[in-house]
């Protein structure tokens, strides 16, 4: 379901900047959605471009995709940037997107009531009559899902003003910043609905500390059930999931449950901030701490410049703090976006199954949406979904996943010379300037997992799902990422010294282990054998 699903994406994008590709750029591999990026590494403005973005968000495919341009498979067909370049002024004009950006840099404030202004108008797109046929749900979908683009111009403004401040400021900071300095200055953003979700969760475990009976629930060996929660906690857990009940971990998969289905990981998450009791590492303490560093940086930064540039820098980085955190507002409509059209295919696959086309409803999302609407009509698709299942569970025990694939099957990655370092550390992008020594805690799913106030979170990649345990992490290593990737910019915002884009740090890092993150440096050092060597 996942596939089609981003294919019916991919389609409104491609609508909203009128491109015609050859072939879908959406496809499956593995049981898992892979973007095929031929057309842009066969195109100058592709080619200058969308290594830029990866340095930013994926910062080892980055490196992969460079070395990729001498490949003859990938020779250049589009070689002048002119229509690409004509697509994208011709849609900053159509939604005056220069103007908007340089109206919120004046007036911040507008960020907010247009960040507000898109939600409703989501929010009018997602509504649908209470009364539906499981066709006429899948028809909302698939409408849903063609014009979620349009909205996506309307937000951009509002963390682009970020970033363009951000970027003004690291120009004229050339030569006068050090290392991990301006990255200080983005901690404890306002805006920022990921930590926002966070700190809210936070708040809630603080009320429940206060209640003997929901402490004594979170407290034993097993999480309570839905029936067995204390009153306090029952209140809690459902003011908290009215706001937040559409994420999840792993959430773009419109086939994982919900929070609001499926409360264990938020409960395992509260059982978790109940074990916090230092009042200085309190989630709330740190991040207040944090905006209070990120601002006497701010100023420190505007000092250092002096005279004209000082206060053009302090008024920049200023800017930037109010607006960056805007950044994962797009995210999390998304979000929202997936949530309903879950809700309307679990209505029609409770009808496919009670009239026996499906084992269960749940196995809807095995399908696609062509095959959903062919199910509607009378087809049988048990068999293919039993198939895919089994296809599924043989996946979902794969621990290595390519980043990237050649149409044979080759995985550049893994075929390349890296040469390791001397010292046998593990280097990665700096994400989150600091350094912290202490024991590792290797965590591949975070439903369930705890973490000790103090450890090092190892994981593969996360996403807002992840983030609660940021809160009581002492550093962060993630094999993805790059430096503006959700887990370095939440690190950041938290003050925790993180390295990202560490390839095989999951295997190479055990749980309990004594490491060395320098979220400077960009390196992961083992203390203990520093010490055994000597």
């Amino acid at each position: 379901m996942g596939v089609s699903v981003f294919q019916a994406l991919a389609a409104g994008v491609r609508r909203l900047y009128g491109v015609r590709p050859a072939a879908d750029p959406v496809v499956e591999v593995g049981m898992r959605v892979f973007a095929d990026v031929t057309g842009i590494m066969r195109s100058r403005m592709g080619r200058l471009v969308m290594p830029k973005v990866f340095d930013l968000m994926e910062a080892r495919s980055a490196v992969v995709v460079r070395g990729l341009f001498g490949d003859p498979r990938l020779a250049l067909e589009h070689r002048s940037p002119l229509p690409a370049l004509r697509r994208q002024l011709r849609l900053a004009g159509r939604y005056r997107i220069p103007l908007r950006i340089v109206q919120i840099i004046a007036r911040p404030e507008r960020a907010g009531d247009r960040v507000a202004e898109v939600g409703e108008r989501l929010g009018t797109m997602l509504a649908a009559p209470p009364a539906m046929t499981p066709a006429e749900r899948l028809d909302h979908v698939e409408r849903v899902l063609g014009r979620l683009a349009t909205l996506a111009p309307l937000l951009f403004p509002s963390p682009a003003a970020g970033l363009v401040t951000f970027g003004l400021a690291a120009r004229l900071l050339r030569g006068r910043s050090r290392p991990g300095e301006l990255q200080t200055v983005l901690r404890g953003l306002p805006h920022n609905v990921t930590t926002e979700m966070d700190l809210a969760l936070w708040h809630a475990a603080t009320r429940i500390r206060a209640d003997e009976a929901s402490v004594r629930a979170l407290s034993g060996p097993g999480l309570p059930g839905p029936g067995e929660l204390p009153p306090v906690l029952r209140r809690e857990l459902d003011g908290f999931l009215a706001r937040y009940g559409h994420r999840a971990v792993a959430e773009i998969d419109v086939g994982v449950p919900r929070w609001s289905e499926d409360p264990a990981h938020v409960l395992g998450v509260l059982a978790n901030y109940l074990r916090l009791d230092d009042p200085a590492l309190a989630p709330d303490a740190v991040f207040e701490r944090g905006a209070r560093e990120a601002e006497a940086m701010a100023e420190e930064l505007g000092r250092r410049a002096g005279g004209l540039r000082g206060r053009v820098v302090r008024f920049a980085l200023g800017r930037a703090r109010l607006l960056a955190g805007y950044r994962e507002t797009p995210k999390n409509y998304l979000i929202v976006t997936l949530g309903e059209v879950r809700e309307h295919l679990r209505a029609a696959g409770a009808d496919l199954a009670g009239r026996g086309l499906l084992d269960e409803e749940g196995d809807v999302f095995m399908l696609t949406l062509a095959e959903v609407r062919a199910a509607l009509g009378g087809a049988d698709h048990r068999g293919l979904v039993r198939d895919r299942r089994a296809r599924y569970a043989r996946e979902s025990r794969r621990r290595h996943i390519p980043r990237v694939l050649l149409s044979d099957g080759t995985e550049p990655e893994a075929v390349a010379s890296g040469t390791p370092a001397a010292d046998g550390a593990l280097t990665g992008t700096p994400a989150s300037p600091g350094t912290v020594t202490g024991p590792a805690r290797v965590v591949l799913d975070p439903v369930g997992a705890r973490l000790t106030p103090g450890e090092i979170l190892v994981a593969p990649s996360t996403d807002p799902g992840w983030t609660p345990l940021f809160l009581t992490a002492g550093g962060l290593v993630m094999e993805m990422g790059g430096a503006n990737s959700h887990g370095a910019v939440v690190a950041r915002e938290y003050g925790i010294p993180a390295v990202v884009g560490v390839a095989d740090a999951t295997s190479r890092v055990t749980t309990g282990q004594t490491i060395t993150v320098d979220g400077t440096s960009g390196a992961v050092l083992f203390p203990d054998d520093e010490e055994k060597d000597r």
